[in-house]
């Protein structure tokens, strides 16, 4: 847009001028106008030092010998050079395995398991909880409170909150029993869904749970969109 000013402009006023009141660079509008021809593709020759096909696969041979199977390339360079043979220097065994897809990284990955998506639906008031704590901060440096809110899903009906100077188990544990109490729920009726923070995977809040048969559901490890 700027460049189609530019151009309606430059009549008037001139290139440079124009550039100077819209801001543009005079270099890219020139350069705009008359771009500059492709630069061919130059191939790139081949060092005199480098091995044929023959060559290379000699080098193959020896790396996928039975004697050295089992071996990474530095330890094949470094046998064949104590034996007084030098075939190619250890990068480029390195690259020549990697050219044909036979190097992969040996030490043991770090795989997350498949963790299985939660998906609730609530059809009818006291169904589905969801319950967090939020840090609040206090009027004064470094003062921090902490809001405990259980929200029924399905009406957006505060269940039970309460506000403390601290991140408790216990804490929790007495509003969810209180919440769960005053809305008289009963076994298998109620699933309460909460994150992984430490009070929601309590020992306390787990056991009540189970003793007043509550489903308790987690969403995914770094996934809050659950």
């Amino acid at each position: 847009m700027i460049e189609a000013a530019v151009e309606e402009l430059t009549p008037l006023i001139g290139t440079r001028p124009a550039c100077r009141v819209l801001g543009a660079a005079p270099a890219t509008i020139y350069r705009r106008r008359c771009p500059p021809a492709p630069r061919p593709v130059r191939v790139r020759a081949q060092p005199d030092r480098t091995l044929t096909t023959g060559e290379r696969e000699v080098v193959l041979e020896e790396l996928r010998s039975e004697r050295f199977v089992d071996d990474s390339p530095a330890q094949v360079w470094a046998t064949l050079l104590d034996e007084g043979r030098y075939l190619w220097s250890e990068r480029r065994m390195y690259r020549l395995l990697a050219e044909r897809g036979e190097v992969r990284e040996w030490r043991d990955q770090l795989t997350h398991p498949p963790y299985v998506r939660s998906e609730l639906l609530a059809e009818r008031p006291n169904e589905l909880w969801s319950w967090d704590i939020s840090k609040l901060l206090g009027p004064q440096k470094w003062t921090y409170f902490y809001l405990y809110v259980i929200l029924d899903v399905f009406s957006r009906y505060v269940v039970g909150w309460t506000i403390q100077h601290r991140e408790s188990a216990s804490v929790a544990e007495q509003m969810i029993a209180q919440a769960i109490g005053q809305q008289r729920i009963g076994r298998a009726q109620l699933t309460i869904h909460a994150d992984w923070g430490s009070s929601m995977r309590s020992k306390p809040v787990a056991f009540l749970l189970a003793d007043l048969g509550v489903t308790k559901t987690h969403w995914r490890p770094y996934t809050s969109t659950d």
